[in-house]
């Protein structure tokens, strides 16, 4: 049986995970809030425990309801669009815990900002998960493209998200997901039925990758379950329970939005300046302790800054939002697509044709520039 984490005291890995759960959903929130073209937005949390730890420190259901407040209460005192929060926890003293720590957090939260109601709705079932997944009202709103949703599923182990499962999450409209997934207990037992079952360890090439990516490989082996056909983005968040041991966890983000994957790269970002996708040193960086160390230059940053000015000078990037986008794909926030392009028209490499505004953010909103090569640089 899966280790209880709520009758413990949460390690420090577990709070960067919980921390990156609710910076990414605190971007997430005002962007569909302020949509026109949204109608209401729902948030599920479908692992949702008890709600705190043993000494009350909050899980991920009062960790959502407190970002939604915003800071100053900024969100919650301005709602525009109908938000409700569904949570599940399947184990029944568990979900009863979570009905009453709700309560309480709702209840303080009016009392100390003299609110006379909550503007949020919530839900807590008492149900397994696919039994969840599965009910008619959920794939409903799952479905609804007027909807905006946020999916948490923090999983124990890795046994819920199969591939059907993450098929149909990236089929559904408006909707980003994150999913945590115990990547080193997959590469451990990868020839076990009760792993095999639920992933295709096969197509992982455990034996040749060091155990500090195998948390990279897994969101690999997702990726690759998105047809080519399919515009959709996927970035990954891997954590060691301490920077020098212990086992690899980690976390999956998708959205079928750039903005929404923008969003979740810049938490990323945030949190491991070097890789953008680690509590640990993955790609062997020099530390800011380090004779050698450089600031802003990462051997993550200056491989992708080499990929884009290859694409770019050989023709297959030919404008801004595809160069844009190219940054994102590879784990790295788009700006660093404006820093290529910058170099390239210093040294007189390329020229832009069209708008001359750069933008590193809002992919969706940029003016598409296309990019003219100059056989002559400098």
């Amino acid at each position: 049986m899966a280790k209880d984490m709520h009758k413990d005291l949460f390690d420090e890995a577990t709070k960067l995970k919980l921390n990156i759960f609710g910076e990414c959903f605190e971007e997430w929130l005002p962007v569909f809030n302020y949509n026109k073209y949204t109608e209401r937005i729902i948030i599920f949390d479908l692992f949702a425990g008890s709600g705190t730890d043993v000494e009350g420190n909050p899980g991920s259901p009062l960790v959502f309801l407190d970002k939604a407040k915003g800071k100053d209460r900024k969100y919650c005192s301005n709602v525009k669009k109908f938000t409700q929060f569904l949570f599940n926890e399947a184990i029944k003293s568990k979900s009863e815990e979570l009905r009453k720590n709700i309560e309480h957090h709702l209840n303080t939260c009016k009392e100390t900002n003299k609110c006379s109601s909550c503007k949020y709705s919530y839900m807590v079932e008492n149900i397994d998960f696919k039994s969840f997944f599965s009910k008619p009202t959920v794939k409903s709103i799952l479905n609804d493209s007027k909807a905006a949703k946020f999916v948490l599923l923090d999983q124990y182990g890795f046994s819920e998200i199969d591939e059907g499962i993450f098929r149909e999450l990236i089929s559904f409209p408006r909707t980003d997901f994150i999913f945590f997934i115990a990547s080193s207990f997959i590469s451990r037992f990868r020839e076990h039925p009760n792993t095999t079952k639920y992933i295709d360890t096969t197509k992982i090439n455990f034996k040749d990758i060091e155990p500090k990516e195998i948390h990279r490989a897994v969101a690999g082996y997702f990726r690759n379950l998105i047809p080519e056909d399919m515009e959709y983005y996927l970035h990954h968040f891997s954590i060691r329970k301490t920077p020098k041991k212990g086992n690899y966890y980690g976390l999956i983000f998708g959205s079928n939005h750039t903005l929404g994957m923008e969003k979740f790269l810049k938490v990323c970002w945030k949190h491991d300046p070097y890789s953008g996708e680690a509590n640990y040193n993955i790609d062997n960086n020099w530390g800011e302790d380090s004779l050698f160390h450089k600031e802003n230059k990462t051997i993550k940053k200056d491989n992708v800054q080499k990929d884009i000015k290859d694409a770019i000078l050989s023709g297959r990037i030919v404008d801004n939002i595809e160069g844009l986008k190219y940054a994102m794909v590879k784990g790295c926030e788009p700006k660093l697509f404006t820093e290529v392009v910058k170099e390239l028209e210093k040294t007189k490499e390329i020229e832009r044709i069209g708008d001359k505004n750069y933008s590193s953010t809002n992919i969706h909103k940029a003016k598409k520039y296309f990019i003219k090569r100059l056989k002559n640089g400098t």
